[in-house]
């Protein structure tokens, strides 16, 4: 397999990770000031996906032996 291919493959899961994370953060913040009940309600699910992105499984190719 391509180096390119696992490097394109651990990039989009990183920022895809990355990018839900800030969501859930800047959810939080607004659960801390603005939308006490619902910005608390959302942020769970979308920590709890960026947490299963950045633990997700690559290609079997791309895993370190």
């Amino acid at each position: 397999m391509e180096k390119n291919f696992c490097f394109y493959e651990k990039f989009s899961k990183f920022s895809i990770g990355m990018i839900l994370l800030v969501f859930s953060l800047a959810l939080m913040v607004s659960g801390f000031t603005v939308l006490p009940v619902f910005g608390f309600i959302v942020a769970i699910p979308f920590f709890l996906i960026s947490v299963y992105f950045f633990r997700a499984h690559l290609n079997k190719d791309c895993q370190i032996e």
